[in-house]
């Protein structure tokens, strides 16, 4: 457990965070090529706040990642530094995304964030299996309306 605890100055850390986030609308925006730009463009981003990915899984409608994010940054500040550098990186490197995008929002309003606790391993798991889980369940989706009898 303590091999896991960073240190600045006069400060012991160990936090880590489980985000997800998605674009607007959940539109199935990462697929192929564009899913590696986005994770070039994540990393990047989070190399210049100090921030370190430990896990992390481009979906086609969402992503998830396991970060550890130093005490002197919050949460919160670290998502809208992400959501919004990110999304002026993807409208430069892909010029008609902005128009698909209605007022240049590419990503959701909210997100989600758990701390991980001692549970670092599981969710690193979870997050490398998020891929076949959501093929699994696009698989049990039905596109008919089940017979419900006559009334």
């Amino acid at each position: 457990m303590f091999n896991d605890v960073k240190g600045i100055s006069h400060t012991s850390w160990n936090c880590k965070y489980h985000i997800v986030f998605a674009p607007q609308y959940r539109r199935k925006a990462f697929y192929g090529g564009k899913r590696l730009e986005i994770v070039k463009i994540l990393k990047e981003l989070c190399k210049w706040k100090g921030v370190e990915i430990i896990e992390g899984e481009v979906c086609p409608d969402h992503i998830h990642i396991l970060v550890e994010i130093p005490p002197k940054i919050s949460v919160s500040s670290f998502m809208g530094f992400i959501k919004g550098k990110s999304s002026l990186l993807i409208y430069d490197k892909w010029g008609n995304a902005k128009f698909r995008h209605c007022h240049r929002e590419f990503w959701c309003k909210g997100y989600y964030v758990d701390t991980t606790g001692n549970n670092t391993q599981k969710i690193t798991e979870y997050i490398r299996n998020q891929l076949k889980e959501d093929a699994e369940q696009s698989q049990l989706t039905m596109d008919f309306a089940p017979f419900m009898g006559s009334k």
